[in-house]
């Protein structure tokens, strides 16, 4: 079986916490995985770094890279946006590129790469107009979105439910070998 590399972007959201099972199973699945943050992911797992780093054999990135600075990774055959909040879906939908994640997967629309989003995002944000609006704009861009009855289904706020990491995990193996 080949190895396939997996970028897994992640937002600060409760489930960012579950991200090192999350890769050792992405790994038993022969993912290779390079794991980007949102700066206030990289913040909330500060202290988790060294680790991650040590766990997927790749430098965890946040930031962008100077011009000129070498890639540190292999060229992505997919990637998965999960936990993914409001903020990272409106920024990714709407083009807004000041963070390495979001403006990973915003260019990443017209380099023909495999791209899942899955949300996480409470009740009161999903009602938020906007929401729905960059959903729709990232489906009709080609992004496997789960979200709703075939993904992640919000939660009131405050209530803390098991995130379906597996659902995101399980759509990844639809991209070709």
């Amino acid at each position: 079986m080949t190895t396939r590399t997996l970028y897994l972007f992640c937002s600060a959201a409760p489930p960012v916490f579950d991200v090192a099972h999350v890769i050792e199973e992405a790994q038993a699945r022969d993912w290779d995985v390079c794991l980007g943050l949102t700066p206030a992911a990289a913040e909330w797992l500060e202290e988790s770094l060294a680790g991650l780093e040590a766990l997927t054999g790749h430098p965890v990135r946040y930031r962008y890279k100077r011009p000129g600075q070498p890639d540190v990774w292999a060229p992505a055959d997919a990637v998965l946006v999960a936990p993914a909040t409001t903020n990272t879906i409106n920024r990714w939908a709407l083009g807004i590129t000041d963070s390495f994640v979001v403006g990973f997967v915003a260019e990443a629309l017209g380099k023909d790469i495999p791209l899942t989003l899955m949300p996480c995002v409470n009740a009161a944000y999903a009602q938020h107009p906007q929401l729905p609006l960059s959903l729709e704009t990232l489906r009709t861009a080609g992004v496997n979105v789960l979200f709703g009855e075939d993904g992640f289904q919000p939660n009131p706020p405050g209530e803390k439910r098991p995130y379906p990491w597996a659902v995101a995990l399980d759509a990844l193996e639809s991209v070709d070998r």
